[in-house]
């Protein structure tokens, strides 16, 4: 079994249900904090109502969950986003940047999207070469064909 990492949260909405760790995923709810309407065309970032302090050395990956689109129409105008371990202020609320291709109503603690935390990635050194030796597969949008 892993060992468990604390992640410190502030809450800036009292009703609204607090994270936890769904069992069998390692992906996290997040929850609208208040009550949002948008007209088809709109964009908004929909406040989730928390402020996190990752643990040292991590990055959070916010995505839509796999029902936003269909439930709601809206779609994350940033495709993935990205939440890095600076960003861990006592006002550093969490939005989720929403485009609505309908006009929709989203009620307070919607699940719109989810996270999950990644460790930050080692210090890179860029060489510069000829030739790779690796096979040569087709270049980009070629697997499969």
């Amino acid at each position: 079994m892993r060992e468990s990492k604390e992640v410190k949260v502030k809450y800036f909405v009292e009703d609204l249900e607090e994270l936890c760790c769904v069992p069998g995923s390692d992906w996290v709810d997040l929850r609208a904090a208040e009550d949002v309407v948008l007209k088809a065309g709109a964009f908004c970032l929909i406040p989730l109502g928390i402020a996190v302090a990752l643990p040292e050395g991590y990055e959070a990956h916010v995505v839509p969950r796999s029902s936003t689109f269909k439930n709601y129409g809206l779609l994350q105008a940033n495709s993935m986003g990205v939440v890095d371990g600076s960003y861990r202020g006592d006002g550093d609320q969490w939005r989720w940047p929403a485009y609505a291709t309908r006009d929709v109503r989203i009620p307070k603690n919607t699940r719109l999207c989810q996270f999950r935390i990644v460790e930050n990635q080692p210090p890179l050194v860029f060489t510069r070469v000829e030739r790779l030796e690796g096979p040569d597969r087709g270049g980009f949008g070629s697997t499969g064909t």
